[in-house]
């Protein structure tokens, strides 16, 4: 191959840009990154002549398509251009266009953007005379197969959830949701962390200023490292004195897609398995995937049941403090006198004794949250066990009390939402202290200030009690119980989505009448 090397002049070198000068960029580039053990500098000919470098961290990309991909093809050159003169001008079409192998390859000349991209697992080449550098998509990073998800589990339905890795989690929607519609933007949060952030919505389904006001809050975000999803839903929900969240976080991908053919908007981040939907209503922080899956008398059938947990969850402590401070003659006598005789050696007023048992419930439940898993599971079964057994038997509660206490416990396990089970345990304290000092008249004022509350709230410009509260007929039909899935004519109402039509109306008429058999 004959090659001709022409050099150029060049002005006062400007720090931000690469300079075509190779040593200058080297220079700029290592007292950048500094002094580190992953971090490789590989000096090479391009084509046998020109003096080239490459960059990368080793840990991050995959050496193997770095050395098949791009340093074997452009150290010797395409065939097709042997005994041909290039000329340095045409060098940089030809690296990118002919002799790089690799399909996601780019120009960038900004210093600062190299070395962010660098940091970020590409790999870059810069060469004498060149005043852009090439960044090449090599990186590989470390990830864990796709597995179900550990806090939305269920009987019927897809087994897999997010992952940490952001691009295998849009790969999961997309292949869930296999249309032109569907928008992904990305962004960069944490001026240390750079962490990259996806944006997805329905184009032609979406409101467009809802995916306006999702951009202007995440631009508004100003912090070093985002750690994680969690820290980008403090940033941009409404309220964040609020016990109840305005925004949900899966691991499901179809709960995720059921949501973006709604009208809602998804945020991912890279690093975090989850996803923030918005906006959120309350009725979503008791509904399950497995509520549509199942047949309808079932799937109905579970969630009346999930609701009468999360009752139990909420009131069924402060109920009993109530009866047994206040209002003993609402009791059955027989139960009373019971009860009463249960408690015969227990020194201190109901209230007290709920709270303890309460309390202790609540440690031990996140002492078996962070111990290991074998080890947790025993304190969990066992701890409980004992330690409601020595209470009983040294007079500190009586059996009546540990049997309400471990009602609501169980009901909070019973919601599926985390957060939404977390706002319910956290509630259930002022409630029970409320009985304990004014009765079923305390407790009936901290529901309705409860309530009060949530009708106050909103989530991204939507009432929180929708479509309770502002009513709505079609959004009744997904509430308390859930209707047929053909039902389910139009999206709904206050996510205001621009393209509000889910079913045709005659294939609806269709599906509503009695099926007929061949052999009636």
């Amino acid at each position: 191959m004959s090659l001709r090397f022409m050099k150029r002049k060049y002005h006062k070198a400007d720090p931000k840009v690469v300079s075509g000068n190779l040593e200058d960029t080297i220079r700029f580039i290592q007292d950048a990154l500094g002094q580190n053990e992953d971090f490789v500098t590989r000096r090479f000919h391009v084509f046998g002549h020109f003096s080239a470098v490459m960059f990368y961290f080793a840990k991050m990309v995959n050496e193997m398509s770095i050395k098949t991909d791009v340093l074997k093809p452009i150290m010797h050159g395409p065939p097709h251009l042997d005994d041909k003169d290039i000329h340095i001008d045409e060098l940089q079409d030809v690296l990118l266009n002919e002799s790089i192998y690799h399909s996601d390859a780019e120009l960038e000349n900004q210093l600062a953007t190299l070395v962010e991209e660098l940091l970020g697992g590409k790999t870059m080449i810069a060469v004498e005379g060149l005043d852009h550098a090439i960044l090449i998509a090599t990186w590989k990073i470390p990830e864990r197969a796709i597995d179900e998800p550990g806090t939305e589990q269920v009987v019927l339905g897809p087994r897999e959830g997010f992952i940490e890795q952001l691009g295998t989690n849009i790969a999961l929607l997309r292949n869930r949701l296999q249309t032109p519609g569907l928008r992904v933007q990305s962004k960069k949060l944490g001026r240390m962390s750079h962490t990259k952030v996806a944006i997805c919505y329905m184009d032609g389904t979406t409101e467009p200023e809802l995916v306006q006001e999702v951009e202007r809050r995440l631009d508004n975000i100003d912090i070093d490292v985002i750690g994680d999803i969690g820290y980008i839903e403090q940033m941009i929900e409404d309220n964040q004195y609020s016990p109840f969240p305005q925004l949900q976080t899966t691991e499901r991908p179809d709960k995720t897609v059921a949501n973006l053919a709604e009208g809602r908007v998804a945020i991912l981040a890279d690093g975090s398995p989850f996803a923030i939907l918005l906006p959120v209503v309350w009725n979503q922080l008791y509904q399950t995937p497995e509520d549509y899956s199942n047949r309808l008398l079932m799937g109905n059938f579970i969630r009346i049941v999930r609701l009468i947990a999360l009752m139990f969850a909420l009131v069924s402590s402060s109920l009993y403090v109530a009866f047994i401070s206040f209002h003993p003659e609402l009791l059955p006598t027989d139960f009373a006198v019971a009860v009463a005789s249960g408690r015969a050696g227990v020194p201190y007023p109901a209230v007290v004794e709920v709270l303890i048992i309460d309390v202790a419930m609540e440690i031990l439940r996140e002492a078996s949250i962070r111990l290991p898993t074998q080890v947790g599971t025993a304190l969990s079964i066992v701890g409980v066990l004992i330690i409601g057994e020595a209470a009983v038997q040294a007079g500190i509660s009586s059996p009546i009390t540990i049997i309400v206490v471990a009602l609501a416990t169980i009901g909070s396990f019973a919601t599926p939402s985390y957060t939404g089970a977390f706002s319910l345990r956290m509630l259930r304290f002022p409630l029970i202290i409320l009985s304990g000092m004014f009765g079923l008249y305390g407790l009936v004022i901290g529901i309705l200030y409860i309530f009060n509350h949530m009708l106050s709230l909103k989530s991204f410009g939507v009432p929180y009690m929708s479509p309770v509260s502002p009513g709505n007929a079609q959004g009744w039909k997904d509430v308390v119980f859930r209707f047929p899935l053909w039902r389910f004519v139009k999206r709904p109402s206050f996510l205001d989505p621009s393209n509000r039509e889910r079913f045709d109306q005659e294939e609806t008429k269709r599906l509503s009448r009695q099926p007929s058999h061949t052999r009636d």
